[in-house]
Parts: structure tokens; C-alpha cells; sequence
């Protein structure tokens, strides 16, 4: 699907590094920027100049799934100086490696989201109808990123959910304004009342590229998770799930070919990715995650899965499907430690040339769409959510996906866990933005394959093992952002 993009750079460009003031960032460069939005299919363009936005190498274009990957135990690095090595060392503090990327860009795509909304309000005063759509994904896009905001730089909503979260903003603001951080739990209620509000004006129907009415009780189900609200995540991921008509999972046979393509069976949201326009090319998710000698040297091979993870996915006579989106690493010629299902197709026989198909063309390096939900984890909220209250339920969502390994027996009431869903989630979401997240709200710990690859000095800013008690597990409040509001210095993370 081709996004119109006539509006979208006059709307949406602005120059990230050159903020002087908190959030001082303005949704458009044009005197004419107010009467943007005078129509719904205004207020569509604006929305996919957003959409173009969280494609960012800030966002989930690559640093924020990279975020989840590097920290979460199952990759390891392979060599250093390669890109993102401070996510995996946790060499973090306010002045260096703060990745502030990431609280300034997404930061930036939410006041682009509220200025979407207080425009549509405005229109819909003066009786201008059909907004509901683009309203709902604005809301819907909002709860999203505050999500990911509140992951990133707070503490785990079952650790301490009245600790710092990050601040809430829900309006324009004036040049000089200095919010402060609301707690974790105060987030949290700003994004279920988002997704909620949202719900009733979004379609039922399939809007590939687009955030939909199931979209939308998918996200809410990623949050009732965290927040330890079974009983309501249960609920949000069976109506996703219910919705047969337009979702189904993959079967075995089709489950690696998905990756070659977009919006397929499974897809509940995807951000587009379009050649010339929002393609990172050698700067790609995809690049980051393969083999530094198939295809072209750009690919540098900055992670490669680690061992603990590739005995996991190896379990059951090396019978699980999912092998099929990995390859070789450079450390060997049987190690499959690359992933590729960002790359839309295995290296040919796991040689050193590819074309690497997608759907967007051949040899490219971004081949394929940002999957951001798909239906497989609905499946697994339901197996967890479901696990104390129905295990029943939980041991038939569970077997759902783990017979995507048929060298496993299957989960009975007898011995399925909660260790046996988060294995489940590992394999299946793997390179997709959930391990460190999933940990971390589970209170587990963390070990890292160190030993892994040819590092000559070992990490020194973390332990081998770590758990969310260690301080670094969240992001330091970057001291440019204290420069510009110095009253959320008080605020800082601990310890840093």
C-alpha cells in the first residue's frame, strides 16, 4: 500500500536536535499548519506522516526492538564497535549512550497525535463530521507510545507502580513548559482510558497499515499483561482472537514464508515500510539482525542469537519450524545465530550470496513491513492470563503456538507453567521487541552469553546476571532534557 505523502513532510519534519526548551517541538513548519486538518481525509494524511514517524531508527524502525533484543538475554554480541553495543553492556548514564532518541522522538510522534486531536475537536465544533476513524487511531497511537515511554524509562508497573513513570501530555504546549513525571500508575490509567475511548470509533474491519477496532484490544491487551490484570488481558486478547474472519495463525508450512510478506493472516498491525521514503536500508532492523558475510558487507552483524536461546529453539530433534528464519552467523558454518525474518527470506541453502525476496523487492535490505502485534501473541497473553484462572484454556492457547515445535510433547494441565509460556513467547517473538520487556515484568532474571564471539573486553557495567532490582534496567531522564526543564532533575532515575 502507497502512502500519499503530499502533506506529510510539510506537516511533520522538524529538526529533533536543535530543541532548546522541553518538547519544543511543533507539529508543522508552515503558517498554515492550523487549517491542516479541515477534512477526515486531512486528517488521515497527518496520521500516516505519524505512522512514518514511529518507522524511525529511534523507534520501532530499529533502536527500540533492538532495545528489547540486546537486553533480554537471548542475543549476544559478536564483536564490539559494530552499532547499539551500549544497549547490550548497559553502558548508560544522563550524558553518554542515554539513547535521548528515544524520549525525544516519541515524544515528538505524541504531540504530533495531539495535535491531531485538538484540531478534529475543533472541526467537529464548527459540525464537521466522519473524524471517528482517525480520532481512534490518534487515541489508540497516543496509549501506544506512552506504553513504550513508560517501559523505557519507569519501573515495571507489578515492581513499584508508584515510582516515576514519565510526564503526561496530552495537549500543545507553550514554549516554556516544564511538565514533571507522573507515576508509573498514573501512565498506565492515561493509556487504558486512551484505548478505551478509542475503541468504539474504530472499524471492524481489516485496514492493512492502519490501526483497527482489534488493533486497538490487542494493544490493550499488552498493557492489562503488565499490569497483572489477567482476568481483563484475557478478555481484550479473546475477542482479537474470536475475530476468525479476519485473523488466523500461520500453519507450520506457512509460518516461515509469512515473513516474506505483509499484512498476512496473522498480521493485527503493521507500520508500513516503503522503498525511497522510510526504508533504512543498510541502517535496517533487518541489517542489525543477520550475517555480517551473506549478501553484502554492510551487513555487519551486530547481534546474533545466544546459545542459551538457540538450545531452547533447537529443543525436540531441532523439529521447531521457527528454525527456519535463521541462518549461519559468522562464527561458524553451522551456527544458525542470524535471524532473517526482517530480511523477508533465508540466504540461499545458508550460502554467503542472497536475493533475500520480500515483498517489497529483491536484495533490498528492509524487505518487509514492521510487525508490531501479531496474532500468535494474543494467543500467548490467553495461555498466561488464563494459566491460575482456567488452565484448561491456557494449555489449549499454549499448544496452539508450541506446536510450531513438533518435537515437543504438548503442555498438559499437569505440567504447563508460567516458565513454560514465557519459553513459548521467546521462541515465537523472538527478534520482534519482547524478551527484556517480558523479564522484567515477570521478575526474572537475566543471564548474558559474554563468552559468546570474539569481545575482547567483557561487559564491566553489569553483571553476568542481572534482575529489575539493578538500577540500569530503566534509562537515565538524558541531561539534555534536564538542561531544558532542570526541575525533573529532582526526578532522575536512582543511582544515576
Amino acid at each position: 500500500m502507497k502512502r500519499s505523502k503530499i502533506l506529510v513532510w510539510g506537516l511533520l519534519l522538524i529538526s529533533l536536535s536543535s530543541c532548546k526548551k522541553f518538547l519544543d517541538v511543533t507539529p508543522s513548519n508552515s503558517a498554515d499548519a492550523a487549517k491542516a486538518i479541515q477534512t477526515p481525509r486531512d486528517a488521515q494524511i497527518v496520521m500516516n506522516g505519524l505512522m512514518n514517524q514511529m518507522t524511525s531508527s529511534s523507534y520501532y524502525g530499529r533502536n527500540f526492538i533492538m532495545y528489547a533484543e540486546a537486553k533480554g538475554g537471548d542475543v549476544a554480541v559478536y564483536s564490539q564497535g559494530r552499532g547499539l553495543d551500549a544497549l547490550y553492556t548497559f553502558n548508560h548514564n544522563p550524558n553518554t549512550n542515554s539513547y535521548s532518541s528515544f524520549w525525544s522522538q516519541i515524544y515528538y510522534c505524541i504531540l504530533q497525535s495531539n495535535y491531531m486531536l485538538e484540531e478534529i475537536a475543533k472541526r467537529e465544533t464548527d459540525g464537521v463530521t466522519g473524524f471517528n476513524t482517525a480520532k481512534g487511531q490518534a487515541l489508540t497511537a497516543r496509549a501506544l507510545m506512552y506504553f513504550d515511554l513508560v517501559r523505557l524509562y519507569g519501573k515495571a508497573y507489578t515492581q513499584d507502580k508508584a515510582s516515576f513513570g514519565v510526564p503526561i501530555v496530552l495537549t500543545k504546549l507553550g514554549f516554556d513548559a516544564k511538565p514533571l513525571r507522573a507515576s508509573v500508575e498514573q501512565v498506565y490509567t492515561q493509556i487504558v482510558k486512551d484505548l478505551t475511548d478509542a475503541a468504539p470509533l474504530l472499524p471492524k474491519t481489516k485496514t492493512n497499515g492502519y490501526i483497527n477496532y482489534y488493533a486497538n484490544k490487542a494493544i490493550l491487551a499488552r498493557v492489562y499483561l503488565n499490569m497483572d490484570m489477567k482476568t481483563e488481558a484475557l478478555l481484550a486478547a479473546e475477542e482479537v482472537m474470536g475475530a476468525t474472519s479476519l485473523y488466523t495463525l500461520y500453519t507450520n508450512a506457512n509460518w516461515v514464508d509469512s515473513w516474506k510478506s505483509q499484512y498476512g493472516t496473522e498480521s493485527i498491525f503493521e507500520l508500513n515500510i516503503n522503498p525511497l521514503e522510510n526504508d533504512l536500508g543498510t541502517a535496517s532492523l533487518g541489517v542489525y539482525q543477520r550475517n555480517r558475510n551473506v549478501g553484502t558487507t554492510s551487513a555487519l552483524g551486530f547481534f546474533y542469537a545466544s546459545t542459551d536461546f538457540l538450545s531452547s529453539l533447537n529443543a525436540g530433534s531441532n523439529a521447531d519450524i521457527r528454525r527456519g528464519v535463521m541462518a549461519r552467523d559468522e562464527s561458524s558454518a553451522t551456527r544458525l545465530g542470524a535471524l532473517y525474518k526482517y530480511s523477508g527470506g533465508l540466504p540461499n541453502g545458508n550460502a554467503s550470496t542472497s536475493t533475500m525476496p520480500g515483498d517489497k523487492s529483491t536484495g533490498n535490505n528492509t524487505a518487509v513491513n514492521i510487525k508490531v502485534i501479531r496474532l500468535s501473541e494474543m494467543y500467548l497473553i490467553a495461555a498466561e492470563a488464563a494459566l491460575i484462572s482456567n488452565p484448561t484454556k491456557a494449555v489449549n492457547y499454549l499448544n496452539a503456538i508450541r506446536q510450531r515445535n513438533p518435537g515437543l510433547s504438548a503442555a498438559t494441565i499437569g505440567n504447563i507453567s508460567l516458565d513454560m509460556i514465557l519459553e513459548e513467547r521467546r521462541k515465537e517473538l523472538y527478534g520482534e521487541g519482547h524478551r527484556f520487556f517480558d523479564m522484567i515484568r515477570s521478575n526474572r532474571s537475566i543471564t548474558y552469553n559474554d563468552e559468546f564471539g570474539n569481545l575482547t573486553i567483557l561487559p564491566t557495567l553489569r553483571p553476568k546476571t542481572i534482575d529489575r532490582n539493578f538500577y540500569k534496567t530503566i534509562l537515565p531522564i538524558p541531561q539534555s532534557e534536564i538542561n531544558a526543564n532542570p526541575q525533573i532533575k529532582a526526578q532522575q532515575n536512582p543511582s544515576y
